[in-house]
């Protein structure tokens, strides 16, 4: 059994690009949003994605299965996009994006996900552990552009 390598999920927001950029600026609240992502810590004195190359620590759960991960900004344009990718070994795994496009007066928001790479210790977890992982993994996005549409709107007076 192999896990979907690439996906995304997008929700319309009615609310200004830089309401929902000022909330996903703020990466360390995402535990706030993610039903998988419960924590969110800057490493090596950064404090925000502003800057390609700033580093964090995620910490994850599924189900039982708890883990955290190195990751690093790949892209941080404001009101636009920004992504991460997540590290073992200094090696990319996964990208992780979220890029806003305009529309109909508010924004579309599009979470999406690149497997580049898994070690043997992700690969066993996800074929024999994460048995419902595709569909639990859309769902858990989609949770997450939920939360962020429901904070933007209600902060935008939407």
């Amino acid at each position: 059994m192999r896990t979907a390598r690439t996906g995304s999920v997008q929700v319309h927001i009615d609310a200004p690009p830089g309401r929902v950029w000022a909330l996903l600026s703020h990466l360390d609240r995402m535990g706030e949003w993610s039903p998988e992502c419960y924590r969110v810590e800057w490493e090596d004195g950064a404090s925000s994605p502003a800057v390609p190359g700033a580093r964090f620590r995620g910490w994850n759960r599924y189900g039982l299965l708890k883990w955290s991960v190195a990751c690093v900004v790949k892209t941080a344009v404001p009101e636009k996009e920004l992504s991460w990718s997540t590290l073992v070994r200094g090696k990319e795994m996964v990208t992780w994006t979220y890029r806003l496009e305009p529309s109909g007066g508010g924004v579309d928001l599009v979470e999406s996900f690149e497997v580049h790479w898994l070690p043997i210790s992700a690969r066993i977890a996800e074929d024999y552990l994460m048995a419902d992982r595709d569909r639990r993994r859309e769902q858990a996005m989609r949770q997450t552009l939920g939360r962020i549409k429901v904070l933007a709107e209600a902060e935008s007076g939407s």
